[in-house]
């Protein structure tokens, strides 16, 4: 897998040294209270759930960073599918520094573990089509990164990462920009003057107010679908004509996926991908 561009070395190093700063803080008391300097151990990462493994490159990175002299050995990478009692990793080195960086480790890899599960789940049900499935900014605070990264593990797509990278015009914007046409084109004249080339996405409530997005010449380069029927979809796809990207979000569920990608939509986006999610039971055991 490509690695996407949010996921820069110097954010991924931020969040680490951020998420360890935070839960060290002035020192791991218990391990250096407990456990010799000089102790040197080994731990395996146990898996405790049947699913698709997430976080073994983000694992090596918070290892490394923490204590570069600690040593992984990898038996599982990112995207593999995975079987409860399977080992992804041995790690070994200082004990106080794998007692110090294990919830770290944990936390990320059962959470992206948990989301590149659901994000396999779901792509498996739209298998065959033309459609793609996306992410949203429903993510944890601070932990965007991680989750995005984790549903492109799974085999998803990732919409934009934040504000900054793509203009999405929903219903509250286009509401209180006094319609469509006046939130396309207002959008259109901002990026011009500030110099910016952003794609433009707008939400529709109602064929309608696709046939307004039509009517106002386009000017976007994706008609979100939000909340329709699958009849009002099919409709709205072949009032479209491939003259824009379409996308379907609101309301989609496990049972109703393989309807809507079947109306001919390009992109389905999930919200559940990212914040409903339950997260891969993984534990990290010392080898005595």
């Amino acid at each position: 897998m490509t690695r996407p561009e949010y996921l820069s070395e110097e954010a991924i190093s931020n969040f680490i040294k951020s998420a360890l700063a935070e839960d060290i803080g002035e020192g791991d008391h218990s391990s250096q209270g407990s456990v010799p300097s000089t102790e040197i151990s080994k731990a395996r990462l146990l898996i405790k759930d049947d699913g698709i493994i997430a976080g073994i490159e983000m694992a090596e990175r918070i290892f490394s960073q923490f204590d570069s002299s600690l040593k992984i050995e990898f038996f599982k990478k990112d995207g593999d599918p995975i079987k409860k009692g399977e080992v992804a990793f041995i790690v070994e080195g200082p004990a106080r520094s794998i007692l110090s960086t294990e919830r770290l480790v944990l936390n990320c890899m059962q959470r992206m573990s948990g989301i590149a599960t659901y994000t396999n789940r779901l792509c498996q049900l739209i298998k065959g089509t033309k459609t793609q499935l996306l992410d949203t900014r429903k993510t944890t605070p601070n932990f965007r990164l991680m989750e995005k990264w984790a549903v492109a593990i799974g085999g998803g797509g990732n919409h934009r990462f934040a504000l900054y990278d793509m203009v999405m015009l929903k219903d509250n914007h286009v509401d209180m920009a006094g319609g469509i046409r006046s939130a396309i084109e207002n959008t259109r004249a901002y990026l011009k003057k500030e110099n910016k080339n952003l794609k433009i996405e707008i939400e529709t409530r109602t064929l309608k107010e696709v046939g307004e997005v039509l009517a106002a010449g386009g000017g976007v380069d994706v008609i979100m679908l939000d909340n329709m029927s699958i009849d009002e979809m099919k409709k709205a796809v072949m009032i479209i004509n491939k003259k824009y990207k379409t996308e379907a979000s609101g309301g989609i569920t496990e049972s109703t996926l393989r309807k809507v990608a079947e109306t001919g939509v390009d992109y389905i986006s999930v919200g559940a991908l990212t914040h409903s999610v339950k997260s891969l039971d993984l534990s990290l055991k010392v080898i005595k």
